[in-house]
């Protein structure tokens, strides 16, 4: 018994040395008691070691770009958006898509006139070959108004004016004029061709109210009610009466919008808008209200029967038309409403022709080109700071694209048949001269921004060679 206490006694000598030389040698930091080293040194006490964390994904850093949800999708989205926003797109979309749009119709022109030529008579490439010539010429107009600088743009807008006023007097005067469907509108050059002065109002309206509304914006007159509506409303009414003289209602309701475009955008309050839109309703009520011809196409909306006295044959097979092609169409040159069931094929109806032989997919092809052309022309109204390319840009983009939706709702059987053309689709030079100079303006807008100047001045070979020269440093001589 002693000498086991005598051991357990050694031990707990032994382990109270132990726990006495290891407070002695333990650091203050460690053992919890403070360190005084000044008031801006002072530390806590440590009680423990923290692990490091493990390294994280580039994704997911904190620093760098986190990749966004929704997969592909989204990833599809923002590269589509960075691209939409590029300072050239607006330039390529317009180019394109108005030179896609003119060939496509080429093609639907010599397939849907071929039967109608030869009723006539005619070689079955007669209506194609005076399309292509118009084309032609067009592109060189194009061209033209994609080179002409703003400037020359409001000097060209008064001569057109004065010239399309001059023509479309000359169109009601007897012997000189010319009455197709029943419309006095037209003029005979000799030969096989006409022209529709008409067409060319829609150019000298854009122009000059464009001109007009920048000029009185630069000496601040818009705030007033009758520097904004005199003299452009008068001198739009003037241009409906000549136009409304031959009986052409469909082209007074695109002149309309034109106006409503250019004063939308010069900032007219709602109350003088709504007043101009009230008093232009009436007029078209009572101009559809006395002829028993519009009184006939206003009821042959959403018809599906010819009706009384074939009425609406025309609005019928069309729709038939568009029935018939499907998903995918019975193929180019296969229509079976262009052989003397559908009238006027190749120009009003072209696009009832489109959807039989080309299908669904022919038809969407084509409104999707359409709106392209449409968003693109808004947003060079939208980013420039210039207000006569923002009045002329918004006049273009409303012109195509009302006279585009009020041709192919009449073909869809939503809005009565005007007898306008589907813009640079549809047989017709007249209409397609100034349509594509038209968009040629579009082009010369959108070539006109800043960024997409400097864009476009980056891509010529000498200028990015100079401009790489000169981010090269000069070495020292002895440097290599």
């Amino acid at each position: 018994m002693p000498a086991e206490e005598s051991s357990a006694a050694s031990r707990g000598d032994r382990s109270r040395a132990a726990a006495a030389i290891s407070r002695a040698l333990t650091p203050p930091l460690l053992a919890g008691s403070p360190v005084h080293l000044g008031p801006a040194l002072r530390v806590r006490p440590v009680t423990g070691f923290r692990r490091p964390s493990a390294p994280r994904s580039k994704g997911r850093s904190t620093g760098g770009p986190r990749s966004p949800r929704g997969g592909g999708v989204r990833r599809m989205y923002e590269q589509a958006r960075r691209a939409w926003d590029r300072p050239l797109t607006a330039y390529y979309v317009i180019l394109g898509a108005g030179l896609l749009i003119t060939v496509l119709g080429l093609v639907m022109v010599y397939s849907a006139s071929m039967i109608k030529a030869l009723e006539l008579d005619k070689p079955s490439t007669y209506f194609f070959r005076k399309q292509f010539l118009a084309a032609v010429i067009g592109a060189g107009l194009m061209a033209l108004g994609a080179r002409m600088p703003a400037k020359l743009h409001r000097a060209f807008a008064y001569p057109l004016l004065m010239g399309s006023v001059f023509l479309m007097v000359l169109v009601q005067v007897p012997g000189i004029g010319m009455s197709i469907h029943g419309n006095q509108n037209w003029l005979y050059l000799g030969g096989p061709f006409q022209l529709q002065p008409s067409e060319f109002g829609k150019l000298a309206l854009v122009l000059w109210g464009a001109d007009l509304l920048a000029r009185k914006q630069d000496k601040r007159l818009l705030t007033q009610w009758k520097h904004m509506l005199v003299p452009l409303v008068p001198v739009a009414f003037m241009l409906l009466g000549l136009i409304m003289l031959g009986g052409d209602m469909g082209t007074a309701i695109i002149l309309t919008a034109i106006l409503f475009g250019l004063l939308w955008l010069a900032g007219a309050p709602t109350r003088l808008f709504a007043g101009v839109l009230a008093f232009a309703g009436v007029i078209a009520f009572v101009l559809i209200k006395t002829s028993p011809n519009r009184m006939s196409r206003l009821a042959c909306i959403g018809a599906s029967e010819p009706g009384p006295g074939d009425s609406c044959w025309q609005a019928v097979h069309g729709i038939y038309a568009l029935a018939s092609g499907g998903w995918f169409g019975s193929g180019l040159g296969a229509s079976v409403e262009k052989w003397g069931q559908l009238p006027e094929p190749h120009t009003d109806f072209i696009f009832a022709i489109t959807g039989e032989e080309l299908g669904l997919a022919g038809t969407l092809s084509v409104l999707a080109l359409f709106s392209a052309l449409g968003y693109a022309g808004i947003r060079v109204a939208g980013r420039t700071e210039d207000p006569f390319v923002r009045y002329a840009a918004g006049g273009v983009t409303t012109w195509i694209m009302v006279q585009a939706m009020i041709n192919i709702g009449a073909v869809l059987g939503l809005l009565p048949i005007a007898g306008v053309p589907l813009p640079l689709f549809s047989y017709g030079g007249s209409a397609l001269l100034p349509t594509m100079f038209a968009v040629g303006l579009l082009i010369a807008f959108a070539r006109e921004d800043p960024a997409a100047k400097a864009a476009l001045a980056m891509r010529r070979p000498g200028v990015r060679w100079k401009t790489m020269r000169r981010r090269v440093k000069k070495r020292p001589s002895g440097e290599r």
